[in-house]
């Protein structure tokens, strides 16, 4: 299922960092609704299509066994920041080596919207040697949004 992107992703890149991003996606939903769907793993994949599987509460201090499209690898993020309805970070990998932290933020808007962003930084020691085997996230962060908008506004 492709979407027309709901915002244009960013990304940055230097030896030891790069950085995606997705900023100021509008969502007719209020935030409680935007929350509601980040934190459902188990429906997760309904309406994400970036994403095949998740495994595991969507909770401060859990870790989670993610499956995407993209890879047959299972990542294994851990939820190391979370205040509802707001803010949460799912870290993996282990700094300095290699470490990516995807943060997830809610603005509430007028009207009970919400402006949704989401940034993914990897760091570390082995980025230089391993970013040209990662893919390309910025179409897939455009897709996450999307997703995300129209299953929050469907549901509304």
């Amino acid at each position: 299922m492709m979407h027309t992107p709901t915002a244009e992703a960013t990304k940055t890149s230097s030896a030891w960092r790069l950085e995606v991003a997705v900023r100021g996606v509008h969502i007719d939903a209020p935030p409680a609704r935007v929350w509601a769907l980040l934190t459902d793993a188990a429906g997760f994949a309904r309406w994400n299509s970036t994403v095949t599987n998740i495994d595991g509460e969507i909770a401060l201090g859990q870790k989670l066994k993610l499956k995407v499209p993209v890879s047959d690898r299972v990542f294994t993020p851990k939820v190391t920041e979370l205040e509802p309805i707001k803010r949460m970070v799912w870290s993996d990998g282990v700094a300095p080596m290699f470490k990516g932290e995807r943060t997830f933020t809610l603005t509430p808007g007028p009207a009970d919207t919400t402006e949704f962003t989401m940034v993914e930084v990897f760091r570390g020691l082995m980025l230089f040697m391993i970013k040209s085997s990662l893919p390309d996230f910025a179409p897939i962060f455009e897709r996450y949004a999307a997703d995300l908008k129209q299953e929050a506004e469907r549901s509304n």
